[in-house]
């Protein structure tokens, strides 16, 4: 099991973040698409670990996807760990935030930027600081 530069006991975690946020973060939920907080917000700043407070992403890195989920064209170098999901019948890329192990979501190849990415991320695995 890879170590991270981060670790907490499940007890820890729970206690930290919200059940919305533990649910996402560390059991690797998805939120309902088009209820996050920040699906529509594009706001300049930047986008950290909900859990351990690492920068993952910049505003500017920021699109509308129309898919219900905050997106990204790409993510800070080093910050995101890439992860093969063959969960429910797909195969997909999910995206850990590197410091931590947290669940943020998923990229796909989709993306309409010049990166081609799509970095789909639930709301409750990030919180926004201007």
């Amino acid at each position: 099991m890879k170590k991270y530069t981060i670790e907490k006991s499940e007890e820890e975690w729970r206690k930290q973040l919200s059940d919305e946020q533990y649910r996402v973060l560390r059991k690797k939920g998805t939120e309902a698409p088009h209820t996050g907080k920040y699906n529509l917000h594009f706001e300049e700043g930047e986008y950290k670990c909900a859990a351990c407070n690492t920068k993952l992403f910049e505003s500017d890195a920021k699109f509308e996807s129309g898919c219900g989920w905050p997106s990204f064209d790409e993510a800070i170098e080093g910050k995101v760990e890439y992860v093969q999901d063959k969960t429910f019948g797909m195969i997909r890329t999910e995206i850990l935030c590197a410091t931590c192990g947290s669940h943020l979501g998923h990229v796909f190849d989709d993306g309409p930027t010049e990166t081609g990415q799509r970095y789909c991320v639930n709301s409750a695995s990030i919180e926004f600081k201007k």
